[in-house]
């Protein structure tokens, strides 16, 4: 038996239509009778939209990536990729998404696919529809700009010898269609900039056929296009190349363009809601205050945010909530504030709309942010989800423990306020009572000017960490007048790392202090031995973060 409830007034029980439908390229796709486990990419394909695919079903390929409208701070919407494998339909009622079948017209190929048509991006074509709509997302930013426009890109033309041209020669090897490109397609040479010349430091890039010079990043393009846009996307047969080879081909965007438009309208926001299917219920509260009341009556709910946990359980391990409470988009767990003597952020913002608030004013962050995860994954999680969850090899408690941050609590009984460094007290265990949620998360300022984010795993980006180190320190007259040190992956829970921080507090800023200091370090926690290290690679590893720290600052 169904029973699904829209509560405008917030009124949990009283009976009424059913849930908003989903906005789906272009055109409303209902969510009557869709269960609260259901992922969206799940109610995709059951609805005929079979576009994004199921690879790992834990947020890791990418295939099932889509767009969804999402506020974009100035009253606008960003279109924004996430992985549809994790995140439940329901927490989609009333929302716009766009698939990569959902992109052309019945004209014309969207420029997306086109490029990486004409640049050979796809083979097998399994992970392309989660490719074309990441880079959609990343096409449609609006701040994207093309060379010398922009930060971040190149202040000096550079790219690196053409490696061969996009146009395609015939092969032999007979197909279906013809693949050779006429006169009017673009070639490489068309839309990189001339050669560098006079700069003697430029490395060459083969792999991505662009230079890395100075004043320039490599992973973006002429066009402005950020490569880190895909890293959450991975393809096992074409090789990544024609993949960058078509993000850069990309030009600007047309005005024309209705999903370029639609950036100037408020992205939507979803009606409290209550949907019952199957014994399990789930419910879109209207504001903080009923949250609290559904948490405090049902204590053992589930807490729905950005989903790049809870998704993981409902896919991998088929677990099931009596009550999920979604609080994605309540406003009191949506603001970002500096006041006089901290920052305080609240717990629904994404990582992703944490980095772009911060603007790199906290640097451990601005460390630490592009090696979290993959962009895919920041889109969606949240700064208090990440901690909620308690996991031991989190790479954002290590950061804020060096930060010295608090956590905001919040419940019926009012806000309480607790220092990180208190917070955790076993494996995925902690003091927020269980009608407590986190509303916010404050760092105090000033921020200590030293500070580095170590983070050791099996690759850089898009992986869980075997070790992660974040130390934050003043130094005055010479001094380390004040330190901080956090670490994950080295016991049950994130920790303090007290002793190296006495050993170094008030001692000169030399060698021989941090030496000191790693040897103390290498018996930090109880390190365990598992797939992804050794207990004594990671003590080891634990020491020598304290040496790099000083030799990279004091250079």
């Amino acid at each position: 038996m169904t029973e699904i409830v829209d509560r405008p007034g917030g009124n949990p029980g009283a009976p009424g239509s059913s849930p908003e439908p989903v906005t789906v390229n272009g055109r409303p796709l209902p969510l009557g009778g869709v269960a609260p486990h259901t992922t969206t990419l799940q109610w995709l394909r059951a609805n005929g939209v079979t576009g994004p695919k199921e690879g790992c079903a834990e947020g890791e390929c990418g295939a099932c990536s889509v767009m969804v409208s999402r506020p974009d701070g100035r009253g606008g919407t960003r279109w924004t990729a996430v992985n549809s494998c994790l995140i439940p339909a329901a927490a989609l009622a009333g929302q716009e998404i766009y698939s990569a079948e959902g992109l052309a017209t019945a004209d014309a190929l969207h420029p997306v696919q086109e490029e990486m048509a004409l640049r050979g991006g796809s083979q097998c074509g399994y992970c392309t529809p989660g490719f074309v709509s990441s880079m959609a997302a990343e096409y449609y930013r609006e701040d994207r700009s093309p060379c010398g426009q922009g930060s971040g890109c190149c202040s000096a033309p550079a790219t690196s010898d053409i490696v061969s041209s996009a146009r395609i020669e015939p092969s032999g090897n007979e197909l279906p269609w013809s693949i050779v490109m006429d006169d009017a397609a673009r070639p490489l040479e068309d839309w990189l900039p001339p050669r560098t010349e006079d700069i003697t430091e430029a490395v060459v890039e083969p792999a991505t056929r662009y230079e890395a010079a100075p004043g320039h990043d490599a992973e973006i393009g002429p066009n402005g296009f950020d490569l880190h846009a895909l890293s959450g996307n991975l393809c096992r047969c074409t090789g990544y190349r024609p993949i960058r080879d078509a993000a850069f081909a990309l030009g600007g965007v047309d005005p024309d363009d209705p999903i370029a438009q639609r950036r100037s309208r408020p992205a939507p926001v979803s009606a409290p809601t209550r949907i019952d299917v199957g014994g399990t219920a789930f419910v879109r509260p209207a504001d903080l205050a009923e949250a609290v009341e559904l948490l405090a009556a049902q204590p053992d709910s589930v807490l729905l945010a950005g989903s790049t946990d809870w998704g993981v359980e409902l896919t991998i391990k088929h677990r099931r909530a009596p009550l999920t409470i979604a609080i994605d988009q309540l406003p009191e767990l949506r603001t970002f504030a500096a006041a006089d003597g901290h920052i305080e952020i609240g717990a629904g913002l994404t990582l992703s709309e944490v980095e772009r608030q911060l603007r790199g004013s906290v640097p451990l962050l601005a460390q630490l942010f592009p090696l979290f995860a993959s962009q895919l994954i920041r889109n969606a999680a949240t700064i208090g989800g990440n901690l909620g969850t308690g996991s031991p090899i989190g790479d954002l408690a290590p950061a804020l423990l060096a930060l010295d941050a608090e956590l905001v609590l919040t419940s019926t009984r009012g806000d309480r306020t607790v220092p990180l460094a208190g917070y955790f007290t076993g494996y995925r265990q902690s003091v927020r009572a269980a009608d407590e949620l986190i509303r916010a998360v404050r760092i105090p300022t000033p921020i200590a000017p030293l500070g580095r984010f170590y983070k050791v795993a099996k690759r850089k980006f898009d992986d869980i960490s075997s070790v992660a180190v974040a130390i934050a320190a003043t130094l005055t007259d010479g001094v380390v007048s004040h330190v901080r040190i956090g670490v994950g992956g080295a016991a049950a829970t994130p920790l303090r790392a007290e002793a190296a921080e006495a050993e170094l507090a008030g001692r000169p800023w030399s060698r021989e202090s941090f030496d000191a200091a790693a040897d103390i370090m290498n018996s930090v926690g109880t390190p365990m031995s598992d797939h992804r290290a050794s207990a004594a690679y990671r003590s080891a590893t634990l020491a020598q973060s304290i040496r790099r720290f000083y030799a990279e600052v004091a250079s």
